[in-house]
């Protein structure tokens, strides 16, 4: 089953990386992790990616115990993805779950830090917007359409988080048991503003840390107009839904966490 020791202060953590189309990256992102993060293991959740990527991660894990693949059956997104990483992580009784992309922008070698954080937080994000943070190699629009979103979302939701759409994060296992991930249905950025915002109602402890993050430098980017298109509508419809309620004095809150 893989390192049984565990992270010290955080115990079992799985370390989930999607992919599709990313036989240039896998085997570089997967042997960063474990240098970088020797006690964790690995699920690399492949959507049947025509170049091979689960083929390279098959054999990535049949010399490796700490390396697992779950191939799925076509490309479901990013969101599908995750949710079916932290299920296959709950069956398996990891303690912790890591978020991190296979194109080597979220550096393996920022994990520790993350892990750390995670001894005294219920959810950590690396971020990009808080002090101390490094964005490497993004072109200005790319910078400006993540630093208005992220204050949009800030605004709209009413979170004290300064990188909602940031992918690289580790989630006790708890908190995945306490929100209701079968009512997540966003994809891309929307996908991790949805669980930023469900976390934060219910109330646990969300800290960011912050990270170097580098445009990728092997494959094509998964980023499309669509998916900004989803991240908006949905932030802009809960942050009204939320309004709404607050104003009928029936906040739709969830169970504050213990």
């Amino acid at each position: 089953m893989g390192a049984q020791a565990g992270h010290p202060g955080v115990g079992r953590v799985l370390v989930v990386i999607p992919t599709y189309n990313e036989a240039d990256n896998v085997r570089r992102i997967v042997a960063r992790v474990r240098a970088a993060a020797p006690a964790v293991d690995v699920l690399v959740a492949d959507d049947n990616s025509p170049d091979g990527t689960g083929g390279i991660a098959e054999a990535i894990c049949g010399v490796d115990p700490q390396v697992h693949v779950l191939h799925r059956p076509g490309k479901d997104g990013l969101g599908a993805a995750y949710l079916a990483g932290f299920g296959w992580a709950r069956e398996r009784g990891y303690d912790a779950v890591v978020e991190m992309d296979a194109d080597g922008s979220h550096a393996p070698e920022d994990l520790p830090a993350l892990l750390a954080a995670a001894r005294d937080a219920d959810v950590v994000i690396g971020s990009r917007w808080t002090r101390g943070a490094r964005v490497v190699n993004w072109p200005w629009r790319r910078l400006l359409l993540s630093r208005v979103g992220n204050l949009y979302a800030r605004v709209a939701l009413g979170m004290p988080v300064s990188d909602a759409t940031g992918g690289y994060r580790v989630y006790r296992s708890a908190v995945l048991d306490a929100i209701d991930l079968g009512s997540v249905r966003s994809q891309g950025y929307a996908f991790q503003v949805e669980l930023s915002r469900l976390a934060h109602r219910a109330g646990v402890r969300i800290v960011e840390v912050p990270i170097t993050f580098a445009e990728r430098e092997h494959g094509d980017s998964k980023m499309s107009p669509m998916i900004v298109a989803e991240a908006l509508w949905r932030v802009t419809r809960w942050g009204v839904r939320d309004r709404r309620a607050a104003v009928r004095g029936r906040p739709d809150a969830l169970a504050r966490w213990p």
